[in-house]
């Protein structure tokens, strides 16, 4: 009860802050994520960034109007249509998929720019990639997809493995095909898996025991907010079991996590400020293509592997956009 009070309190903040906003003529957006602010800092300051490129800064003339799910995406329906109520000037459904059909189950006028590791066509998001034909475009990174890629590459660099847990947040949308595709790669090379559940930080405890005790020795995490946010978390279970893992972003490497490969989400992010700033002066999210990436990141946390005893593959390192000692 006490953290749901807390998290009305930052709408109520928020809402203030807002009112303030529209008294003194500024556009306002509303700014929707399923997870926590403190542990998506670096998420909002690229958005800020993009913002800032459009022409944008919070305050000087520009408003955003906060709703934090708090990692319990439940909640995310509720408070999208508090942001539509308000009749903001656009909506920035960022945090994946649940976010994005929370916003569009709100509104149907006010323009929206999601930020999503699935494909939005299939989720009824848009009608095409090219030409998204309603209120809603954005930025979709189709990490989601790169399961069976992330287990080729923790077989590359600790090939002792051959029972891998991958840890998924079954209210993600895109939680089934990531699984699925994560137990293809491991499939084909003749690996086991075994997908363990968190919604939760109480639950990333109990699926840590649950590896223990089902004795993987090789972790996959899965495209997820609340899994991004509690990155410490289960990078400091992965020190203590000494467990051999492959991450979706760079944010769990450079907590010392094994390695990642994906995409950029600050990239994102601030893809997505740019986009809201365009729609402030006018763009409509119809005719707005919506966005992919045009690379993939890897890092290896150097430190990381030799604790674990392993050797970075020379063919891995030079592929490596990133080597963190």
């Amino acid at each position: 009860m006490q953290r749901r009070t807390f998290f009305a309190g930052l709408g109520a903040t928020a809402a203030a802050s807002s009112a303030r906003g529209q008294s003194a003529g500024l556009p306002v957006i509303g700014y929707l994520n399923a997870a926590s602010p403190g542990l998506y800092t670096f998420t909002l300051d690229a958005f800020r960034e993009g913002l800032r490129e459009a022409g944008f800064v919070e305050g000087r003339n520009v408003a955003i109007e906060f709703r934090w799910a708090g990692g319990d995406y439940d909640r995310l329906p509720a408070l999208a249509a508090e942001l539509a109520a308000l009749n903001v000037s656009a909506i920035a459904a960022t945090g994946d998929v649940a976010s994005a059909r929370a916003a569009q189950g709100a509104t149907q006028s006010i323009p929206i720019v999601f930020t999503i590791g699935g494909d939005p066509i299939r989720f009824g998001l848009v009608q095409a990639w090219g030409r998204p034909g309603g209120n809603v475009t954005g930025i979709a990174l189709l990490s989601s997809l790169l399961g069976q890629k992330r287990v080729e590459l923790l077989h590359q660099i600790a090939p002792g493995v051959t029972r891998i847990a991958l840890l998924m947040n079954p209210g993600n949308f895109t939680a089934t095909a990531e699984q699925k595709d994560s137990e293809d790669g491991a499939r084909a090379l003749g690996l086991e898996s075994v997908a363990f559940q968190a919604r939760n930080e109480a639950d990333i405890e109990a699926a840590f025991a649950a590896i223990v005790r089902q004795r993987a020795n090789g972790l996959v995490t899965a495209t997820d907010p609340l899994l991004i946010a509690r990155r410490e978390q289960i990078v400091a279970h992965e020190r203590r079991l000494g467990l051999p893992a492959i991450h979706t972003m760079r944010e769990f490497t450079t907590v010392g996590g094994l390695m990642n490969y994906g995409h950029s989400l600050t990239w994102m992010y601030h893809q997505a400020g740019i986009y809201i700033g365009q729609i402030l002066k006018g763009a409509r999210p119809a005719v707005m293509p919506v966005m992919q990436p045009t690379r993939f990141h890897m890092a290896i946390n150097l430190r990381a592997a030799k604790a674990l005893d392993l050797t970075v593959p020379q063919t891995m390192a030079a592929l490596a956009d990133e080597l963190i000692e």
